[in-house]
């Protein structure tokens, strides 16, 4: 299989995600990306359970997962896909912007969140995804997020 056809269809799994996002748990919103293509789209896969800390006050009596932490998931796909495709540089990805954020229906306990984000434009190091997040094939949440590559020894 050639280079080309095995990146597009190109998976992260975990352990692949952390070698390029910074992040861990409890902020680690992402435990598999599948579908990639490039730099171009993916599809980022969070298995939503009842242990996780932002339950115990964002709702005690009816665990709600904050609209922000789906925000997070979609932008953290983005960035690893991003980071993935510059993997041989020594590059940082910085979430830049959210726009249009749009929040439709509570996503509990016990669902699976696939986070679609796909690239809109790219120019220089600045990349503008549009993202969805869904529960059961339906849209739970969807904004455009905007990230910047950022050399290591500028920040």
């Amino acid at each position: 299989m050639n280079d080309e056809l095995r990146e597009t269809m190109g998976h992260m799994e975990l352990l692949d995600i952390m070698k390029f996002l910074p992040h861990r748990y409890p902020f680690l919103l992402v435990d598999r990306i599948v579908d990639i293509d490039g730099d171009d789209s993916a599809v980022g896969i969070k298995n939503v359970t009842a242990n996780e800390p932002h339950f115990v006050g964002h709702f005690p009596t009816m665990p709600i997962m904050p609209g922000v932490l789906l925000v997070e998931g979609m932008a953290q796909t983005a960035g690893a896909i991003c980071a993935r495709k510059a993997a041989e540089t020594d590059n940082l990805v910085y979430f830049m912007t959210i726009d249009n954020a749009r929040f439709r229906k509570p996503v509990v306990p016990g669902d699976q969140v696939r986070f679609k984000v796909v690239k809109q434009k790219q120019r220089r190091r600045v990349w503008k995804f549009h993202c969805e997040a869904l529960v059961d094939g339906q849209m739970v949440a969807e904004a455009d997020i905007g990230a910047m590559m950022v050399r290591k020894e500028e920040e």
